[in-house]
């Protein structure tokens, strides 16, 4: 299943926002540097999902606050 994420980091206070049934909005308290802030945006949507975060992948945006993120279906 694929979701978009839009991210804003190095913000004070942390959210997770479902806009849309595949859209989400994530606040992050890390940098955009050396990855840290993609990492926590991964945590944060894998706590959502109650997954591992491990099974998301980053299918782009990898340097964008706009992201397309891969999870394994947990409808299944």
């Amino acid at each position: 299943m694929y979701i978009r994420v839009r991210v804003a980091a190095e913000v004070k206070k942390e959210s997770f926002v479902q806009s849309a049934e595949d859209t989400f909005l994530v606040s992050v308290k890390e940098p955009a540097e050396q990855n840290r802030a993609n990492t926590r945006v991964l945590e944060l949507v894998a706590l959502h999902f109650g997954i591992n975060p491990k099974q998301i992948r980053i299918i782009s945006g990898h340097h964008s606050p706009s992201k397309i993120l891969t999870i394994p279906d947990v409808s299944a």
